[in-house]
């Protein structure tokens, strides 16, 4: 039988064929995870050389080297991202090298997508693609670029299946829902995502998708009394309330890296027994599996070396090559996230990427003395 989402059995028959590495894979909600996991976001997509490279070569190196996390958003590069994915799983999948159960695929929905080449006309095609379909009306559109109606979405969910060439995602996120916050309010926000979540765990009964949750920015990690900021607790009560104790409300994505940590650092989210702690202290509380994104900060970290004391801590025996292998042992290292996100185009930076693999993730007390020195 061909299974047409990521399985137990599977996910860890896959890792076992990389039983040498060192502490490169988690379990969540019986899956295993690459500690790494492939991400395809690019931003200024509009600029001509981000239609000429794609990922395809990249993606087929780091499946073939052990990563099984894939992550995407309709929107990247004008749903351009997603194809590319699917042009590559369609051909690994015809010559079994890696069957589908053994990937956990991701994407996202929120964003208004377009369409790669980009559109003459972006307010056409949003007219045309959205409004006149009656997925959205006018006023439901964000900065005309943010909808997250269920229609919308669940348009938007089909083209992902359509464009990755797959019957069902393994997590589904609601992209960046925090952009539309301040407008609507904190009350309507969650109000909003009641309908969303009730659709949502619908797509779950219809074989669309597995799990979902929510992919952000600093939402979870502002402060409380910040426009844009959630609560976690809240957001796991709406789920509780439309899909019961049952739900499938898995996982958060949000950004985290050696520059930015306040996932790990900052006790900003409240509970009910009125302590505040980290959002990934929250996430472990209620359950959640956390995917970091931005680990290497689209490459600004390293606008000057890191001190000699960073490499130490993460790497005391000097095997890794370079910052960026730092900074990724950094992110796959921390305790309560089941799997950081790299981009790359080349199949070479991919190669020296997964070179962490070889050695072990820091140990929590290194790990902690990171936050005592200047990095």
């Amino acid at each position: 039988m061909c299974l047409t989402y990521a399985t137990a059995e599977a996910t860890y028959n896959f890792a076992k064929r990389f039983a040498h590495y060192k502490d490169f894979y988690a379990r969540h909600n019986g899956l295993i995870f690459s500690k790494l996991g492939f991400g395809t976001f690019k931003k200024e997509p509009y600029k001509e050389e981000n239609y000429i490279f794609d990922y395809k070569e990249a993606l087929k190196t780091a499946i073939k080297s052990g990563v099984n996390v894939i992550d995407t958003a309709i929107n990247y590069r004008y749903q351009q991202s997603e194809r590319e994915i699917g042009e590559v799983l369609e051909e690994l999948f015809a010559r079994d090298e890696v069957k589908r159960e053994e990937l956990i695929i991701c994407s996202k929905g929120g964003f208004v997508p377009l369409d790669f080449p980009f559109p003459a006309n972006p307010y056409e095609w949003i007219s045309e693609h959205i409004i006149q379909k009656g997925l959205a009306t006018t006023q439901d559109i964000e900065l005309d670029q943010h909808c997250m109606t269920p229609a919308f979405l669940k348009d938007s969910l089909d083209r992902s299946l359509s464009n990755l060439h797959v019957e069902c995602l393994d997590i589904y996120f609601l992209h960046n829902p925090e952009t539309q916050l301040t407008r609507i309010g904190y009350n309507h926000f969650l109000k909003k995502l009641e309908e969303i979540f009730a659709s949502f765990e619908e797509h779950v009964r219809e074989g669309k998708i597995k799990s979902y949750g929510i992919a952000v920015w600093n939402a979870f990690t502002y402060e409380e009394g910040n426009s844009e900021y959630i609560n976690l607790e809240d957001v796991y009560d709406v789920a509780c309330l439309v899909g019961g104790s049952n739900h499938h409300f898995k996982y958060i994505q949000l950004p985290f890296n050696i520059a930015k940590t306040n996932a790990y650092s900052v006790p900003n989210q409240k509970m009910r027994d009125g302590n505040y702690y980290t959002p990934l202290q929250v996430a472990h509380k209620l359950g959640l599996g956390v995917m970091s994104s931005s680990s290497l900060l689209q490459m600004h970290l390293f606008q000057k070396p890191f001190k000699p004391e960073v490499g130490y801590l993460l790497d005391s025996k000097m095997e890794l090559q370079s910052d960026v292998q730092l900074a990724l042992q950094f992110v796959r290292s921390t305790r309560g996230i089941i799997t950081s996100l790299f981009s790359s185009s080349k199949s070479e930076h991919v190669s020296s990427n997964l070179s962490i693999a070889s050695i072990p993730a820091t140990n929590s007390a290194k790990y902690n003395l990171l936050f005592k020195v200047e990095r």
